[in-house]
């Protein structure tokens, strides 16, 4: 498969997955995490589809499309260790999604910081709160959710606060 392919199947199951969760949280009450802004392509598909949310950005060093800027108060700045271990304490249990986005393309990092995340995200989340990554998590309190049909299962991960 070429890597155009690749990417292509990337971004149809990441589409797939943030829309699944979004119907899972539908009538959850509770904020929307997006943690990696990149140029803001899912920001800006969050914010599409959850217009009422508030959507909290958490990015090491935004540089986002012009259009795709969060409010102010709304983006931390940050490493993600950090910033999410704050975010826990100003936040609690407030999240219903959050979505990560955080591959580097190396695979031994992105084993790292998903090690890291899959412990840190849980208590950000109302319990039956949803994570959408681009990693698989690891954590006692993340109950995995089959990705949408045809979807492959190792390309997009989806959970559920236990």
């Amino acid at each position: 498969m070429s890597r155009l392919d690749s990417f292509i199947r990337r971004l149809e199951a990441q589409r797939a997955c943030l829309d699944a969760a979004v119907r899972e949280v539908a009538e959850l009450p509770g904020l929307v995490l997006e943690l990696g802004l990149g140029n803001g392509r899912t920001f800006d598909h969050l914010r599409e589809r959850l217009p009422e949310r508030r959507i909290i950005v958490f990015e090491r060093d935004p540089q986002p499309h012009p259009d795709c800027w969060p409010a102010a108060e709304d983006l931390v700045i940050g490493p993600l260790e950090e910033t999410l271990r704050d975010a826990a304490l100003r936040w609690p249990a407030a999240a219903a999604l959050i979505h990560s986005d955080i591959g580097t393309g190396e695979a031994a990092r992105n084993r790292l910081v998903a090690a890291s995340l899959g412990h840190l995200l849980p208590p950000l989340l109302v319990p039956g709160g949803m994570v959408a990554s681009d990693q698989a998590l690891t954590d006692e309190r993340l109950v995995p959710v089959p990705p949408p049909a045809g979807i492959a299962s190792d390309r997009y991960f989806l959970y559920r606060r236990a």
